[in-house]
């Protein structure tokens, strides 16, 4: 076979067009270039999805340890509470949080103003000042009776 044959070109001629038709179709189909799309976004979307993953990693480590310390804390707090109520000797705290001591507590360790608990007139008595004394009572002029 010649080399300037028209088989010869023709051939070439083919292996051209075909690999000139591949190149024209890659580049410029609308569907190659969407799939071409979709496959960068695809990667786009597993990178960020791949960083919320380590970022959600971290920050589930960061609650936790946050929560252990608030523990501490509150065993700290409620050691520091133990102590200062043995201290003053006020006996142990209802479970209900309640820090008054009750009434049993307080009439044993309280007691009443001298001046209350006698009960005979005193300035801290319930009647003080609402009494007339019985000197005003006979300085004051007798009521006519009324009908």
């Amino acid at each position: 076979m010649e080399a300037n044959s028209p088989f010869t070109f023709a051939i070439v001629g083919i292996i051209i067009g075909f690999i000139l038709g591949m190149a024209c179709y890659r580049l410029f189909s609308k569907g190659e270039r969407k799939s071409t799309a979709l496959r960068q976004t695809l990667l786009e979307r597993e990178h960020q999805i791949a960083e919320l993953k380590k970022a959600m990693g971290s920050h589930i480590t960061d609650v936790r340890q946050r929560l252990e310390n608030i523990r501490a804390e509150a065993d700290q707090l409620e050691q520091q509470l133990e102590e200062d109520t043995a201290q003053w000797r006020l006996g142990k705290i209802a479970v209900t949080g309640s820090i008054t001591p009750s009434i049993t507590d307080i009439d044993h360790t309280l007691t009443t103003p001298r001046d209350y608990a006698d009960g005979k007139g005193g300035t801290l008595s319930e009647d003080f000042g609402l009494k007339e004394s019985a000197k005003e009572k006979d300085a004051s002029t007798p009521q006519p009776p009324r009908y």
